[in-house]
């Protein structure tokens, strides 16, 4: 599991993020959701060792994220941040096959470019993968590096907005996909989500934050009540009963 102790980030005296204090369980889909500034991406970035901690402690699956070894924590942890500057003369598969470095070290195995081909397969890019991301539309470059965080075959994902400059159907799609590895393939995935309709959809919990602080975690029927998510959000909203679970109106 994600095992997260009384971790602190300040950027001002005004400016904080936490202390933070959660355990998420290993395997399923949390969503991270909340306002603006709310502290969600600083949280993922934490533990994805992408930006250090003031004060507390981390672990995932029991490796302390400030004192492991970059290699060990490879193999078990990989996060997509929202920006990405790869090179733009890369292709699909190119990028992909970065996802398998910490195995390969760049020397690509025919067991790699099977697990290649498998994700570029389950996301919908065999068409795509010998085109250049520069000649990808923004919502395709996105299927691309989600591909090459889910080629590095790690227990646990972190994607901070993976539905960035995708369409209604590309989105479902993509949950849908997210919702599969983690059920199917024993993942535990924790994402930054800005629609609270499809965190309720997909996730199996949600952890709501806002002013730095975690308001409310639990299951999606526990979050998805209208006197949280209105605190959450300042602004009213009212949940009522879809074809396919709760919906927040607003």
């Amino acid at each position: 599991m994600i095992q997260i102790e009384n971790v602190k980030k300040s950027y001002a005296s005004d400016v904080q993020v936490g202390p933070l204090n959660i355990q998420i369980p290993k395997a399923g889909l949390t969503s991270l959701i909340g306002p603006n500034g709310a502290g969600k991406s600083t949280t993922l970035l934490m533990i994805g060792r992408l930006l250090d901690l003031d004060e507390g402690q981390i672990s995932v699956a029991n490796l302390d994220i400030a004192t492991s070894k970059s290699r060990d924590l490879a193999r078990i942890l990989t996060i997509l941040r929202q920006e990405n500057h790869f090179v733009t003369r890369l292709t699909v598969r190119q990028l992909a096959g970065f996802g398998r470095f910490p195995y390969s070290k760049g020397r690509l195995t025919q067991q790699d470019e099977e697990i290649i081909s498998k994700y570029i397969d389950f996301l919908d890019l065999t068409a795509l993968e010998h085109r250049y991301l520069d000649e990808l539309s923004g919502g395709q470059r996105q299927r691309a590096y989600v591909a090459m965080v889910l080629c590095q075959e790690t227990e646990y994902v972190l994607l901070d907005e993976p539905l960035n400059n995708l369409d209604v159907a590309r989105s479902v799609q993509m949950m849908e996909h997210l919702k599969y590895a983690a059920s199917e393939f024993g993942r535990t995935i924790l994402t930054v989500l800005h629609d609270i309709n499809f965190a309720a959809k997909y996730s199996d919990r949600i952890c709501a934050m806002k002013n730095g602080q975690i308001a409310a975690y639990g299951t999606v029927a526990e979050i998805m009540q209208p006197e949280i998510l209105t605190d959450i959000f300042e602004t009213k909203i009212e949940i009522i009963e879809g074809p396919y679970g709760p919906i927040a109106v607003y």
